[in-house]
């Protein structure tokens, strides 16, 4: 089974749809035989490399919410992760731009390695790190088993800048607004994070090689999360 994601490094949704995605196919035996292709979506291209707010102040701004309100809708989704087995940080996450650390993960899936795509997620959403710092970029590379100062020319390079752009052309033309995203098989399309079963009951449709239509489910898009 060939399983493609589209996904952003700051997205909350795309870190505990994954990890819900892991626990479905070790509970029906899928993992051995099935083949994850990580793609990239910004959900903030225009973000900056430095940090220039809290989390909490963001949320509040961008859907009009107090304080208090903010941070209740963060633990709501904190809880969400929680739930999947994740340490999720996410009120005192440091949101910076991604665009980076998509190229170096693009950089690592070409040699091989997958570790690395998991890590970034670590590194935002548990360690609350800037993952736009190069150095941290480096440090997360190294700890994944490259050469620091060969990712360090990668990074001040534009290598893979074009395979990032690829994956989010891609998705434009499939009018893919919001992430995660999953194609299953090149047939099924599911956006967002689905209830445990119905992922199950997906993975199945798509080991049969039944067909199903698109689902739904709680999204990050540019506009911002699903609350």
């Amino acid at each position: 089974m060939l399983i493609e994601i589209w996904s952003d490094y700051a997205c909350p949704y795309c870190y505990i749809g994954e990890a819900r995605l892991g626990h479905a196919l070790r509970s029906l035996n899928l993992l051995q035989e099935t083949e994850i292709v990580w793609k990239s979506f910004e959900l903030d291209p225009g973000a900056s490399r430095e940090v220039t707010s809290t989390t909490p102040e963001r949320f509040a701004r961008k859907y009009g919410l107090p304080l208090s309100g903010a941070l209740a809708q963060i633990e709501h989704i904190s809880q969400l992760a929680r739930d999947e087995g994740l340490t999720m940080r996410y009120a005192s996450c440091n949101y910076a731009n991604t665009f980076d650390a998509h190229r170096l993960a693009k950089y690592a899936a070409e040699n091989g390695n997958n570790e690395l795509h998991e890590r970034l997620f670590a590194a935002y959403f548990t360690e609350n790190e800037n993952i736009a710092d190069h150095a941290v970029l480096e440090r997360i590379a190294e700890m994944c088993g490259f050469e620091g100062k060969t990712v360090r020319a990668m990074l001040v390079s534009d290598a893979y800048a074009d395979a990032v752009r690829h994956d989010e052309q891609e998705a434009s033309h499939m009018g893919v607004h919001g992430v995660p995203y999953f194609v299953f098989d090149r047939k099924i399309a599911v956006s967002g994070v689905q209830p445990f079963d119905l992922m199950c009951q997906t993975l199945q449709n798509v080991s049969l090689q039944k067909l199903s239509t698109r689902e739904d489910g709680a999204h990050c898009g540019p506009e911002g999360c699903a609350l």
